[in-house]
C-alpha cells in the first residue's frame, strides 16, 4: 500500500533546508504522498529510505515505452485528473490499424500514408507513432509475413492482435527488437500471454470484459513478472469507455488503487462506422485519458486536427512553447534588407515569419527571449521594454550585415520607441503595425 505523508516524513532527514523548493520536510513529504513531487528533489534522504519511499514517489500511472530508438513512444506517467493542476507528462500516441485480410496493394497504400502524414507547426512535427496490426484469418504465416512488411516500411511502434497465442507469438517473432505491445491478455489466457511477454521483454494488454476484471488481470500477469501495462476496459460504447477513463485515472491517482495504476487503449474504430465521428471519438479520447488511441485510418483532414488537439492539450501550461532566441533569415535578405524583432513565443514568431513570407521582401527578424511571452504579455511583464531590447540589439550579428541602422518594433510596443533610440544612439526605430496580418502591405512600402 502507499505510504501516508506522516510515515513519509518520518524517513525523511527533517532538516527544512528548502532545497527541494518546498519550506518544510513535512510539506515535501505530504507533496510527495500526492505525486506532486519527485523523491529525487530531496538531495539528503538516504539511500535505505529511497527503497521505502520508491512505491510512495513512483508515479501513480506507471510509465512505460512502445518501441526503440529515437521514436519510441513513452506513454503513462501522469500525476493529476486535470491538466491545470500542473500538466499532463506524455501525449496520447495515435495508431492506425491494419488486418492480415488487407490486400498487398491496401498496404502498402496505408503504410505510406503513415509515413507521409506529419506536418510542422510551431517548430514540432507532428505525426501519428504507432500502427495495430490485428490478425482476422487465422493464418498465422499471413500475420507475420504482415508484421514483417509493416517493420520493414515504417519506424512506427507496433501493436499486436491476435486472439490465438500462436498467432501472437508468430508476430512477436517477426518484430521482437522493436518490443511491440502485445494485445492482449484476459482472464482464459493471461498465463500464455505473460510467459510470451516475458520471454521477449514486451508490454502487454490487459483486457477485461468490466473494470474489476481487468483489475483481477493486471494484478496476476504482475505478479507473474510482468510490470508495463495497458489497460482496455473492454468497452465499446462511448459512454461506458469514457466513464471506464475516467475511473482507471481516478482510482490510480486518488485511490492509489495499484491494479488500474497503468496508461490505457481504445478503440474509437470499434465504436462506428463513420470515419467522421470516429476522429470525434478519439478527440474525446485525447482528452479523458486514453493513452494509445486505435483508427481506422488515417486522412489528413482528421488526423490534423487531432494532432494539433492533442499538442494543446500536452504542453506545459506553466511553460509556454518557445522558439530560440536569434536571428533568423527570412527570404535570402541582404545588406539593405529590414530588420524586425519580436518575442520568441512560438505562435508570435510563426504568424510574422508567416507574414514575412507572404510579403515576399526578404527580412532580417530579431527573435528575443523573453520567457516564451507573446508581444504584449512580454511587455506588460518588463520584459520587452527598452533597457532589454538595446542590449540585445547591440550584441546582435545582424547589424554587420546591413548597411542601415533602422529597426521596427511591433505596434503593441511603440511606446518603447522613445527609450530605444536612448539606448540605441544613432539608431532610428521605426513602429510596426499592431496587427501581424498588416505586415505584409507595411513590408512593401519599406525604404533602407
Amino acid at each position: 500500500m502507499p505510504l501516508t505523508g506522516i510515515q513519509i516524513f518520518k524517513l525523511l532527514p527533517k532538516t527544512n533546508c528548502g532545497d527541494c523548493g518546498v519550506p518544510t520536510c513535512l510539506a515535501f513529504a505530504m507533496n510527495l504522498a500526492t505525486g506532486k513531487i519527485e523523491l529525487s528533489r530531496c538531495p539528503f534522504v538516504s539511500e535505505e529510505a529511497k527503497v521505502q519511499l520508491q512505491e510512495a514517489s513512483a508515479p501513480p500511472i506507471r510509465p512505460m515505452t512502445i518501441g526503440t530508438g529515437p521514436k519510441a513512444l513513452k506513454i503513462g506517467g501522469e500525476t493529476v485528473m486535470f491538466r491545470h493542476e500542473k500538466r499532463f507528462e506524455n501525449p496520447s500516441g495515435l495508431a492506425m490499424l491494419l488486418t492480415d485480410s488487407l490486400s498487398n496493394a491496401d498496404v502498402d497504400a496505408r503504410l505510406a500514408k503513415f509515413n507521409l502524414l506529419k506536418y510542422e507547426r510551431v517548430g514540432l512535427t507532428l505525426r501519428p507513432e504507432l500502427i495495430a496490426i490485428k490478425e482476422t484469418t487465422g493464418d498465422a504465416g499471413k500475420f507475420e509475413a504482415l508484421v514483417s512488411e509493416v517493420t520493414k516500411n515504417n519506424d512506427g511502434g507496433i501493436i499486436l492482435m491476435s486472439d490465438n497465442i500462436d498467432i501472437l507469438a508468430a508476430g512477436v517473432k517477426a518484430c521482437a527488437d522493436q518490443k511491440p505491445l502485445i494485445y492482449a491478455a484476459t482472464k482464459d489466457n493471461w498465463e500464455k500471454v505473460a510467459a510470451l511477454a516475458k520471454t521477449n521483454s514486451c508490454p502487454v494488454v490487459a483486457k477485461g470484459a468490466n473494470l474489476e476484471e481487468v483489475a483481477d488481470v493486471t494484478t496476476k500477469i504482475n505478479q507473474a513478472g510482468i510490470n508495463d501495462v495497458v489497460i482496455d476496459s473492454g468497452s465499446r460504447t462511448i459512454r461506458q469507455a469514457f466513464q471506464d477513463q475516467i475511473i482507471i485515472r481516478g482510482s490510480a491517482l486518488t485511490k492509489k488503487f495499484r491494479p488500474l495504476g497503468f496508461p490505457t487503449i481504445v478503440f474509437p474504430c470499434e465504436m462506428t462506422q463513420d470515419p467522421m465521428m470516429e476522429a470525434m471519438i478519439a478527440s474525446v479520447f485525447i482528452a479523458k485519458y486514453g493513452s494509445i488511441i486505435v483508427l481506422s485510418d488515417f486522412q489528413g483532414e482528421s488526423l490534423f486536427p487531432l494532432l494539433v488537439e492533442r499538442m494543446n492539450i500536452y504542453t506545459d501550461p506553466q511553460r509556454p512553447l518557445a522558439t530560440t532566441q536569434g536571428v533568423y533569415e527570412i527570404g535570402a535578405p541582404a545588406e539593405d534588407s529590414p530588420v524586425l524583432i519580436t518575442t520568441n513565443f512560438s505562435l508570435t514568431y510563426f504568424l510574422v515569419s508567416g507574414y514575412i513570407e507572404t510579403s515576399k521582401v526578404p527580412t532580417y527578424l530579431l527573435v528575443m527571449d523573453t520567457e516564451g511571452l507573446s508581444v504584449m504579455t512580454a511587455w506588460a511583464a518588463g520584459k520587452f521594454v527598452a533597457d532589454a531590447i538595446g542590449p540585445f540589439v547591440k550584441k546582435s550579428d545582424v547589424w554587420d550585415k546591413v548597411k542601415h541602422h533602422k529597426l521596427i518594433i511591433p505596434g503593441y510596443a511603440a511606446a518603447e520607441s522613445g527609450g530605444l533610440e536612448e539606448e540605441l544612439n544613432g539608431w532610428e526605430i521605426m513602429v510596426g503595425p499592431r496587427d501581424g496580418a498588416l505586415l505584409p502591405g507595411y513590408l512593401k512600402t519599406w525604404k533602407p
